[in-house]
C-alpha cells in the first residue's frame, strides 16, 4: 500500500511513475481534500529527480470524478482559485501527466483531465460539462481548455447542451488518445507511464513549456519560443547523450541535465 495524502488521495509508485488514486467515496467528488491531496502529490514527484510520469486516477469501476463536492470545498472564488491553481500546475509540471479515466468524468472531474498532457480511457468512461444543466459554467478551466482541444465546434456541443460522451465518442473528437477495456486501463496507464518516463526529462518539459506558450501567441512568436527551448536544449548532457546513443545504436541513459 502507498502513502494517503489528506484522506484523499492514494500515492503508489512503480519504477519512474508515480500514480495518485482520487479515493474520496462514494463519487470521488473534489473536495479541498483532493485539491490539496493532488497537489501535494504533484509536488513530492516533482520534487524526485528518479520520478519521470506521472498518473492520475480514479478508485473504483465507476467514477474518475463525478465533479465538485460543493457541500465540502464551495463555491465561492477562494474555493475556484485554488482548483484552478491546481490545473495550472498540472500543466506547468515538468513531469508528463496522464490521465487514466476509469469511469464518470463530469464537471470538474472533467476539467482536470483537461489539465493532463495525455488522457486515456476505460469504455465505461463517459466525459462531460453538465453546468449548463443547472444554471452555472465550467469553473475550472473547461470552457477555455476544451476548445482548445477538440476545436470550438464539438467544445460547444458539449458545454453549450451539458450532455456527456461516451469513451468511444471521445476518442473520436481527439478528447482521450485510447480507449482500453476497464480491466485494461491499469496495465494501459503504466504503459504510457513508462513509454513517457522513458522519454528525455528536459526534453519533455521544453516541449510542454513550448506548446503551452505557443497555444498563446501568433505563429511567428510562437516559433520564436520553440526555437528558444530548441538552443536552450542543445547546450544539455542529456541532448549530447541522446545524439550519441542514436550514432551508436545503443538506448539513451538520461541524466536530466
Amino acid at each position: 500500500m502507498g502513502q494517503v495524502l489528506h484522506d484523499a488521495v492514494r500515492v503508489e509508485r512503480q519504477g519512474a511513475v508515480v500514480t495518485l488514486t482520487i479515493d474520496h467515496p462514494p463519487a470521488n467528488a473534489v473536495n479541498g481534500d483532493v485539491v490539496n491531496g493532488l497537489a501535494e502529490g504533484l509536488a513530492s514527484a516533482e520534487a524526485d529527480d528518479t520520478c519521470r510520469a506521472l498518473v492520475i486516477t480514479g478508485n473504483g469501476p465507476k467514477f474518475f470524478s463525478a465533479g465538485a463536492d460543493i457541500t465540502g470545498f464551495g463555491a465561492g472564488a477562494d474555493a475556484i482559485g485554488k482548483a484552478t491553481d491546481l490545473t495550472l500546475l498540472f500543466e506547468a509540471s515538468r513531469l508528463p501527466v496522464i490521465a487514466a479515466v476509469n469511469g464518470i468524468a463530469f464537471g470538474g472531474g472533467c476539467e482536470l483531465t483537461l489539465a493532463c498532457d495525455i488522457r486515456i480511457a476505460a469504455r465505461t468512461a463517459r466525459f462531460g460539462q453538465p453546468e449548463i444543466k443547472l444554471g452555472i459554467i465550467p469553473g475550472w478551466g473547461g470552457t477555455q481548455r476544451l476548445p482548445r482541444l477538440i476545436g470550438t465546434a464539438r467544445a460547444a456541443e458539449l458545454l453549450l447542451t451539458g450532455d456527456p460522451v461516451d469513451a468511444d465518442r471521445a476518442l473520436a473528437i481527439g478528447l482521450v488518445a485510447e480507449v482500453v477495456d476497464p480491466d485494461e486501463l491499469p496495465a494501459a496507464a503504466k504503459r504510457w507511464g513508462e513509454l513517457l518516463a522513458s522519454r528525455a526529462p528536459l526534453a519533455l518539459a521544453a516541449t510542454k513549456r513550448a506548446m503551452r506558450a505557443g497555444a498563446q501567441l501568433p505563429i511567428a512568436e510562437a516559433l520564436k519560443a520553440e526555437r528558444s527551448e530548441f538552443i536552450a536544449l542543445f547546450s544539455t548532457e542529456d541532448a549530447q547523450e541522446g545524439i550519441a546513443a542514436f550514432m551508436q545504436k545503443r538506448p539513451p541513459d538520461w541524466k536530466g541535465r
